[in-house]
């Protein structure tokens, strides 16, 4: 790695930031977060950014607003550093979830903090398992999405998996559960599922064979948990083994993690520190993207291809 990178972190997760600087050992460089009277904020990147290329690591999580604004802020001051390329680390891209208009005069929430991102003077966005592929398509700079599959089926795979099967929670994320399945060497299996709003789902069936096995299911995100006790619910009438609840973004909104856990048939819950995990407890599980994404930013600086960092 040469002097031409620069790595700024937020205040979203100075943690993982730090992990991935030491991966790449490069040193975090500071940022300087202040308010005026009127409680606007104001950035000043505390190193040099001419020519160089930067990278600025923020995850769009709680206070996603606030998180956002600084990042929007940093992008900025680098382009007006004469930063030669800026790139967003955005290993959650909260906004995500607003991709389509289900409702009458609703905003698109992903397209919009796209367009804001590259309008601030972001050149490029690293990501990490959006919540809907689509959202891909709303920045106009390119994008690296990459996905957490290989870091969790390391995991899985030092146990016993011959009576395993790995449930998607719905249609939507069968085709990732399937990806997922095949890294495992096991089949898979999806529920019915429809969201009546943000508190409310239903899940009327299961399709696949889930009777007597060792279930993993599986999902992008786990917000306030409703979709995953959702099907729980459903799943304990068929009778499985055991079951253990893994996604990329442990949110854990609203003791979601406290309502999994205290499920006696839930033996762990597994996520990635791509979010700061708000508590921790003796079922869970915190896996590492650090690595990944270090190496995905290395491979950028030196304009190496990045996808076969997750072929299977």
């Amino acid at each position: 790695m040469n002097a031409e990178i620069v790595i700024f972190g937020g205040h979203a997760h100075p943690e993982l930031a730090d992990e991935i600087c030491a991966h790449l050992s490069v040193p975090r460089s500071p940022t300087k977060l202040s308010r005026f009277a009127n409680d606007c904020m104001q950035v000043q990147l505390q190193a040099n950014c001419r020519e160089r290329d930067v990278y600025l690591i923020q995850p769009l999580v709680p206070p996603v607003q606030e998180n956002l604004v600084e990042l929007l802020l940093m992008a900025d001051a680098a382009r007006g550093a004469s930063a030669a390329r800026v790139t967003a680390v955005m290993p959650h891209y909260a906004y995500a979830r607003s991709d389509k208009k289900d409702a009458p005069r609703i905003s698109i929430g992903g397209r919009l903090v796209a367009d804001l991102l590259v309008t601030a003077g972001v050149n490029r966005v690293l990501t990490l398992t959006l919540h809907s592929p689509e959202v891909h398509g709303f920045f106009s700079v390119p994008v690296d999405h990459l996905h957490a599959l290989r870091e969790l089926a390391a995991h899985f795979n030092k146990r016993d998996l011959s009576q395993t099967v790995v449930l998607s929670p719905d249609l939507g994320y069968a085709k990732s559960a399937a990806a997922f399945a095949r890294r495992l060497g096991v089949p898979v299996a999806a529920g019915a599922k429809e969201r009546f709003n943000d508190e409310r789902v239903s899940i009327s069936s299961i399709i696949g064979e889930v009777a007597d096995r060792d279930v993993i299911i599986l999902d992008d995100e786990i917000a306030r948990g409703t979709t995953v006790l959702e099907l729980l619910s459903v799943l304990r009438q068929q009778e499985p083994r055991s079951v253990c609840v893994a996604c990329t973004h442990g949110l854990f909104a609203d003791g979601a993690l406290e309502k999994l856990a205290a499920a006696e048939d839930v033996s762990e819950v597994v996520c990635t520190n791509s979010v700061p995990v708000p508590v921790a407890h003796p079922k869970l599980t915190v896996l590492s993207v650090a690595p990944a994404l270090a190496e995905a930013i290395r491979r950028t600086h030196d304009g190496q291809s990045v996808s076969v960092l997750f072929e299977h």
